[in-house]
């Protein structure tokens, strides 16, 4: 693997521990204001929505500064945003804080998947992708389950410690990756793949559509209504949610490698069409479980499936953007999961506030479903079986 993408898994890690510290926790931490389901999915939504609204600048900061203070930037602006989540002291605090983490966020998500991409050849990118993504499952597995243990002590406290694993992958970064330089005068040179050519590539508009129905589901209705499913319907503790998130995350990151090796070598296509209709009738199901036993089978069952669901879309986009230059395509594929995570728990909120638990998660399965199908259309891939 290239340095920069082993550096990357060692910053995607220490975000993800403190963001799965958070995840079990936030949606009870805003309940805890006296709201309703609609604004505890805002918070949710606020965060995506500054993500989606500053991601098409990330392209230009990308050229003027490089990946690596990008990177840095936006999780300093992440981890600021995190601490002061902790001592906030109205609902409209935590909306407006969680949005402003937004920022940060969709700064490091587009620098660090740009460089991801354009440092990995072909043959390796499902792989990378999945070792990536690896350093977030890896932290995954630790974070729900500590975070259960910080909200028995405090609802607050997992808030702080997200601040602090962010600073620690914020030194990573700028200490670790290779500093880059971006000529955008006006003998800068142009994308050897213009953007619209990008554009017109059905692995890129596959890539972007999976990645909006992966942003509704797993970022937006998973985060925002299980821990709720959870204390609501199963009037279990919000703990429970974090072991259950942890136990998922054990099975995704276990399913990884494997995952990474099967779009390398058998193609994104199948990866995708196969991964998404799991996902689709799996997400359904966690709906109708009974206990938290059956519903933490189904969150691995889930996982495994999204090991897929977050390599193949990222690959087949770096096969679509190669030999393009900047942030852009990244970008828009980025937007797409953020629009998905803005609007997804907002929606999801109504429906249970108005009809149920099974239609919102039913709606999920339904663009699950509609990205297997739109991944047909993709072309046959030559793979090699290294």
């Amino acid at each position: 693997m290239p340095r920069d993408v082993l550096v990357l898994g060692v910053v995607a890690f220490f975000v993800m521990v403190g963001f799965g510290v958070v995840v079990p926790v936030l949606p009870v931490y805003v309940a805890s204001f006296g709201v309703g389901y609609v604004e505890v999915g805002a918070v949710v939504s606020a965060f995506a929505l500054l993500r989606f609204v500053t991601s098409p600048f990330c392209a230009r900061l990308i050229d003027w500064w490089g990946e690596r203070v990008v990177l840095a930037v936006g999780i300093g602006i992440v981890a600021l945003s995190s601490g002061l989540v902790g001592i906030a002291s109205s609902y409209v605090e935590v909306l407006l804080l969680r949005g402003a983490g937004g920022i940060g966020s969709a700064m490091f998500t587009v620098s660090a998947m740009t460089l991801l991409l354009g440092s990995t050849p072909s043959t390796l990118r499902g792989r990378a992708v999945g070792f990536y993504q690896g350093g977030f499952l890896i932290g995954g597995m630790a974070g729900p389950a500590v975070g259960g243990v910080l909200a028995a002590i405090s609802l607050t406290a997992p808030f702080f410690f997200y601040a602090g694993t962010l600073a620690v992958a914020g030194l990573v970064g700028v200490i670790l990756l290779r500093p880059r330089t971006r000529d955008v005068g006006p003998n800068a040179p142009v994308d050897v793949v213009p953007f619209r050519v990008v554009l017109r590539d059905t692995r890129f508009r596959v890539a972007v559509v999976a990645n909006f129905a992966n942003g509704w589901t797993s970022l937006g209705v998973r985060s925002a209504l299980v821990p709720l499913l959870v204390v609501d319907v199963l009037h279990g503790e919000p703990a429970w949610t974090g072991i259950a998130f942890a136990i998922a995350a054990v099975a995704q990151t276990l399913a990884l490698a494997p995952a990474g090796k099967f779009v390398d070598t058998v193609g994104r296509k199948p990866a995708i069409i196969g991964a998404y209709a799991v996902a689709a009738v799996t997400v359904l199901g966690i709906a109708f479980a009974p206990n938290i036993v059956v519903l933490t089978v189904l969150l691995a069952v889930y996982g495994v499936a999204a090991a897929f669901m977050g390599t193949a879309p990222a690959a087949a986009l770096g096969d679509a953007t190669a030999g393009a230059k900047g942030g852009r395509p990244v970008a828009t594929f980025s937007m797409a999961s953020d629009f998905g995570a803005i609007v997804g728990p907002l929606v999801a909120g109504w429906l249970v506030d108005t009809a149920s638990f099974p239609l919102a998660f039913g709606v999920a399965a339904v663009f699950l479903l509609a990205s297997s199908a739109f991944a047909v259309k993709m072309p046959r891939e030559l793979r090699t079986s290294e």
